[in-house]
């Protein structure tokens, strides 16, 4: 700046005595002229200056005379201050990605409880529509009475458990408030939904075992009571052999129950069965020669099976679950019933296991539950024919181990179907084995 300041006031000393030596009416107009030039040059600069300061990402115009030294330190701090910021959006970037990678939900409101943002869990949680929801109150968005009075405490030490209806189906979820910033707050939410499902079928399931091992066990204390308080001369023969009937029914039972409990566990602790090539035609008819002696020979079976085809995997797991479903059948349907027991190749290389029935059927609202433990659509008829209301629940595991599907179809008092999909890759074509007339 000093420099330009010493070469204007040079150029109107220059001016100034070229003036004086052409005569005074020429010195004066060549002084003016020498006056006007520097005032030209200093309007053209700030014009150019102004074009600058109305788009500052450019670099400044150069030389810009008395400017320069002031314009070149703001354009490296606004570059410098650019840098920064582009770093700092990059890394709130990432921070957004990251909350919305997050699996829980997360939103957060202003000091007047107002919805600012959210994440992805958090809008498929609580049904949310940045869009629509954006600056409205929490308490018009999350419409649930306990979370209004949670909301309002002045602390939050402990997450609320609320429960809302979703389009498809009801949620649990977990909500904890917080505050952060000036005035702010944040709600994080958790889908316990699959947690409390577990707990309750824990909580079914050791009352379940519970009922099912204490009325065996009444049933024996009872009877040992009555043998060990009677006198020697009370009880005949025929009275004595008859409880003791008795008692080692409820024990099978209770035996079978364990039996098929640890099956159930045994199942469930491995995801995969690889196996061998198992010959299931043999087997099918071997459980449909067991259903017939059960059924004393009162029901009519029919069969349509393959014996070409082969099964890959566990051949004790297979045997259960093709027991399981025949003798079903056979304590389902009444005397003189009919069961087709089907086991035949698909167009898609796949096999189905299928066994029919016309017996008693099942209602609608009990099929989904069929396969749970200790499930009964039919609790009297279940323990008449001796069930521990696991056959189903083991089916469905083996089923899984093989990468199988159990369908059902039935309509009540018209029977039933149930079928084992078997994938392509389980299935073998072998030699045609002899296999007895069961018809």
């Amino acid at each position: 700046m000093t420099r330009t300041l010493t070469l204007l006031c040079l150029w109107a000393a220059i001016s100034l005595l070229t003036g004086l030596w052409l005569g005074q009416t020429s010195g004066w107009a060549m002084f003016g002229l020498g006056l006007l030039v520097p005032v030209m040059l200093h309007a053209i600069q700030q014009a150019r200056i102004a074009r600058w300061v109305n788009d500052i990402s450019r670099p400044p115009p150069a030389s810009v005379g008395l400017w320069d030294p002031v314009l070149a330190p703001i354009y490296r701090t606004l570059r410098s201050n650019r840098r920064e910021l582009a770093r700092l959006r990059q890394h709130v970037q990432g921070l957004l990605q990251a909350a919305e990678a997050f699996p829980d939900g997360a939103l957060t409101l202003n000091a007047r409880m107002e919805l600012t943002w959210c994440n992805q869990p958090a809008r498929k949680h609580l049904g949310l529509q940045p869009s629509a929801d954006l600056g409205y109150s929490i308490f018009n968005v999350l419409r649930v009475p306990e979370f209004a009075r949670y909301a309002r405490q002045k602390s939050w030490p402990a997450p609320l458990l609320i429960r809302t209806h979703g389009s498809i189906e009801p949620r649990s979820l977990l909500v904890q408030m917080s505050r952060y910033g000036l005035g702010q707050y944040l709600i994080v939410t958790r889908d316990v939904t699959q947690m409390q499902r577990l707990e309750t079928m824990r909580k079914d399931f050791v009352a379940n075992v519970s009922h099912e091992l204490r009325t065996p066990l009444t049933v024996l204390s009872g009877f040992l009571e009555t043998l060990k308080d009677s006198p020697p001369d009370e009880l005949d023969e025929a009275r004595r052999a008859h409880f003791l009937t008795l008692m080692h029914e409820q024990a099978t039972r209770m035996q079978a129950t364990v039996a098929d409990l640890l099956t159930l566990s045994a199942l469930e602790s491995a995801p995969d069965a690889r196996g061998k090539t198992v010959p299931i035609a043999n087997m099918i008819h071997q459980a449909i020669e067991q259903a017939q002696a059960l059924s004393q020979h009162t029901h009519t079976f029919h069969t349509h099976i393959d014996a070409t085809l082969e099964l890959i995997g566990v051949a004790p797991e297979l045997n259960s679950a093709v027991s399981n479903l025949i003798t079903n059948a056979v304590h389902y349907t009444p005397p003189e019933g009919e069961i087709t027991v089907t086991w035949q190749a698909n167009d898609d290389g796949s096999a189905s296991f299928s066994v029919t029935d016309t017996g008693i059927g099942i209602a609608s609202q009990d099929i989904p539950r069929l396969t749970e433990r200790f499930y009964r659509a039919d609790k009297g008829r279940s323990r008449e024919t001796g069930g521990t209301g696991l056959g189903l629940a083991i089916t469905r595991h083996v089923a899984l181990r093989h990468h199988a599907e159990l369908s059902i179809r039935s309509r009540l008092g018209e029977g039933s179907c149930f079928t084992l999909l078997f994938p392509a890759e389980r299935i073998v074509t072998g030699k045609s084995a002899d296999l007895p007339n069961t018809r």
